[in-house]
């Protein structure tokens, strides 16, 4: 029976805390970022940028222990971009709701599979 290394699981749990709850939060309030603002840029890039190398983290550990996950490489390559969209969506406001919850429910779903191995 496969263990989960715990660092891959204190990734998925901070992905749930840093990416899907504050992503759909901050879509939620709808406080749209100005893309010509430079100075709005330079704070998204700041705040983004943990979350982005989290995202990195959680493909790197995901690739290691692929072998022992029920996900495929393609499931863990489109849940990475899906994860970027999703972050990028969420301040820039720029996809219809629906298409923001598909991204979320998807990452979701990646993610409780991994979990629930």
């Amino acid at each position: 029976m496969f263990k989960m290394p715990e660092h891959l699981h204190d990734i998925i749990n901070q992905i749930y805390k840093n990416l899907l709850e504050k992503s759909l939060k901050r879509y939620e309030a709808g406080n749209k970022v100005d893309r010509k603002d430079l100075d709005e840029f330079e704070r998204v890039k700041e705040e983004t940028a943990p979350i982005f190398e989290l995202i990195t983290e959680w493909e790197q550990e995901v690739t290691e222990n692929m072998a022992n996950l029920n996900v495929m490489p393609n499931q863990v390559e489109n849940t990475k971009d899906n994860m970027e969209l999703l972050l990028l969506h969420s301040y820039y406001i720029d996809v219809r709701r629906k298409r923001f919850m598909e991204l979320y429910h998807s990452i979701d779903y990646i993610m409780n599979r991994i979990l629930n191995d």
